[in-house]
Parts: C-alpha cells; structure tokens; sequence
C-alpha cells in the first residue's frame, strides 16, 4: 500500500487529539491488556518515531483509541514504505505533569526582581563552583538549591514577569544541577533534573535555554543510554533554538554530533561538526548572550571536535587538537582536563602509540586522585581497557600493575 499516515504519525496524533502524554497512552494500554503492566513512556516514543512497530498491541490501541483496528493496520503498511515519521519536538521530551504547579493557593510572600537577582547570583556561584567542586562534593549544595527553588515558585506570589524570570532562573538552575547530578554517577536524577528544568523553560518561552537543557539530557543519554534516542533529542534541542546566540547553537550541533558519533553514524557526526564550526565563527565580543555560555569557545569546540574524531578512530586529526589545546589549558579545572587527556591517551593508543598513551594514562589518573566525578572514573577505566591492548610494553604493563583494569 503505497502513501497514507504511518503508523507512528497515527499514534501520535490521536494521542495529542485526546490530550494524553506518551505516559499516559502506556498506563491505558497496560490496563487494556490486563496482567502485569510491560509498557512505558520510551515504548510509545519507540512507537512514534518509527523506531519499533507495535504490532502486537494493535488490538489495544484500537480499543483506548476507539478505533477499528483495520485503520491502525493500514497505518502499518504505510510505515513499510518509509513514509517518514514526525520529527520529535522539544515538547516531546517535557515530563509528565507539571512538576512546576503552583499550589492551589499560594500563601507565600510576595516576591520581585531582587528576589530573582540573588537566585540568579546564586545560579552563577554554582556553574562557578563545578569548574573547581565537582559531582559527589557539590550534589548536596545543588539539590538544596533547586528544592528552594522551586518551592519558592510554587508557594510565592508574584507579577507575570517576575513569574518568568523565576522560571528562567529554576531553568539554569536544572541544567547545572543536573551536570552534577550526571557528575555524580545519579543519571536517573539528572534527568528528572533536566526535565524539570526542560519544563521551566518552555512555559518562560526561553528556547535557548530549553536547547541547553535538552542538549545536556541528549549528552548523558548518548554516554548511558541509547544514542539514537539521544540523537533525537539533541536535534530537537538544535532545531528549537533557531534564534540562539552562536555559541548556544555551536554548542547545541556539537551535541548533535556527539549523539552521531555515540550511535556510530560518522557522516551526520561529521556534517554536525561542521556546522558547529560555522556557529562559533559568528560570535563577536559583546553578543549579547546568556551567562551560562561563559565557557563556550573555540578551544573548547576543538576539545570536543577530537572526542569525536578519537571514538570514530581518526587519530591523526584528533591528537594535534587535543595536544595544542591542552598545552594551554587550565590546570585548576581538573576534572575537564583529566576527561580531554584520557581522549588524548585513546587516540594516541589508536595511533600506535603505547609509550605515550600510558604516560597520558598515568598523568590522567593521578591527576583525577581526589576528583569526586563519576566521569573521570569512567573515562579511566575506559582507557586502562584499551591499554590491555599493549600489556607487553613495558610502560603499559607498569601502569596496569598499579591501575588494574576492572570490570
């Protein structure tokens, strides 16, 4: 059957006609189907976009629809040929509910700008102290202020734009406590983090800050979670910030990127660097920009264009880059200098470069001692891994005799 509305387009749109979010499709179709509950949001989402065909819940959907199943069936055959499912929009990744809802009568006290200008300042402090406080050391402070945060939204009074710079405030305020959160090895908190903060945004009408919040969720999904998934959501974070300052939107296709190089698509990965390339050459001192891109520059966008030349195994571009930039690089941000030497310590074991690939190794790690981040914990044993690769050289072989491999 050629044409039609496939079926993932169909679920979508009758799902948005009835005012249910993905969560509360997969609540419906469990309780159709009776017995243990086995769907969830991701199902639907799968669903959506194209990724899976719900064949075996047709039925189902046809009765929570109200629909004969022959037209959910016809919409299956038309997915056969690659009729194209809808691009996911940042809307598709807000959490369900309103985490954010005032309370049915607010009895707080009544609240301005100075209110909003000292959470900001403290929004600032924070980004400030993960540069030098990292994950497991910083994750108490974090959470403390977001909880006050938004209890203050939901219990305050205020006028309509006080309302919003508060929610812009609570929206920068989730992204870089969920950073540390991901810092910290909590993931499952980063995102509800994230998405909180996702939820902020929209309802401010800040796409500039809903692409960071989004781009950020989209980076940890690519690192633990499923990458094509996070594909999605970084391009929805890029194609909803259309009017961002460059360094968001450099920041945001770099994320793109990551998300193809994580799912080893190499070409869009490429084209995406690219892309962030070109952004970053429009920024001009004195753009007038968000505070949170404060560390957004070329030097950091050439850090993050070798990570993706070192995971797509292209050595010889990525070790000049990492090499110039970490010859320069500050030495109090431990925790960002341990991850950038531990790509370096990759390509050059890619290069056929043991001898130097454990020095940076062992530097790597010294330096990461008394760094509380679950990253650099992960990034070394990913690099002690690929050294196994060399345990006859005698340099690898001393380094793994003190930092065994585990797992």
């Amino acid at each position: 059957m050629a044409g039609g509305e496939p079926i993932g387009a169909l679920i979508r749109r009758l799902r948005q006609e009835r005012g249910w979010s993905q969560s509360d499709l997969a609540r419906k179709l469990n309780d159709a189907a009776g017995g243990t509950p086995t769907l969830d949001r991701q199902h639907v989402y799968r669903w959506e976009t194209g990724r899976r065909t719900p064949r075996d819940w047709l039925p189902f959907l046809a009765a929570v629809f109200r629909v004969d199943v022959e037209v959910l069936e016809r919409a299956t055959a038309a997915g056969k040929v690659a009729t194209p499912a809808p691009t996911p929009t940042v809307a598709d990744f807000l959490p369900e509910g309103d985490p954010l809802a005032p309370l049915a009568v607010r009895e707080g006290r009544r609240i301005g700008a100075s209110t909003v200008a000292d959470l900001n300042s403290r929004v600032h402090g924070l980004r400030l102290a993960d540069d030098v406080v990292y994950g497991r050391d910083l994750i108490g402070r974090a959470m403390r202020e977001l909880r006050s945060a938004v209890t203050l939204y939901r219990e305050s009074t205020f006028t309509d734009d006080t309302g919003r710079q508060l929610l812009q405030a609570i929206g920068e305020l989730a992204q870089i406590a969920g950073w540390i959160a991901s810092d910290a090895g909590q993931h499952e908190d980063a995102e509800r983090i994230y998405r909180l903060g996702l939820s902020a945004a929209h309802q401010a009408g800040d796409t500039t800050l809903a692409g960071n919040l989004l781009g950020s969720l989209a980076y940890q999904v690519s690192n633990v979670g499923d990458p094509l998934e996070a594909v999605a959501m970084a391009r929805a974070a890029a194609d909803e910030a259309t009017d961002a300052p460059p360094r968001a939107r450099a920041l945001y296709l770099d994320r793109v990127a990551w998300a193809h190089t994580q799912a080893g698509q190499q070409q869009p990965a490429m084209r995406a660097l690219g892309e962030a390339g070109e952004a970053i050459t429009a920024h001009t001192p004195g753009t007038e920009e968000p505070d949170y891109l404060y560390w957004v520059s070329p030097e950091e966008l050439h850090v993050m264009e070798a990570r993706v030349y070192t995971e797509l195994h292209r050595p010889l571009r990525a070790v000049p880059l990492l090499n110039d930039v970490l010859d320069r690089y500050d030495a109090s941000h431990a925790r960002e200098l341990a991850l950038y030497l531990s790509w370096l310590a990759m390509a050059l074991a890619d290069a056929n470069e043991p001898e130097g690939a454990a020095a940076t190794a062992d530097r790597m790690i010294r330096m990461s001692a008394d760094v509380a981040s679950d990253r650099t914990d992960g990034r070394a044993q990913v690099v002690l891994k690929r050294l196994t690769d060399f345990r006859d050289v005698p340099e690898v072989a001393t380094l793994l005799a003190e930092f065994p491999a585990t797992g």
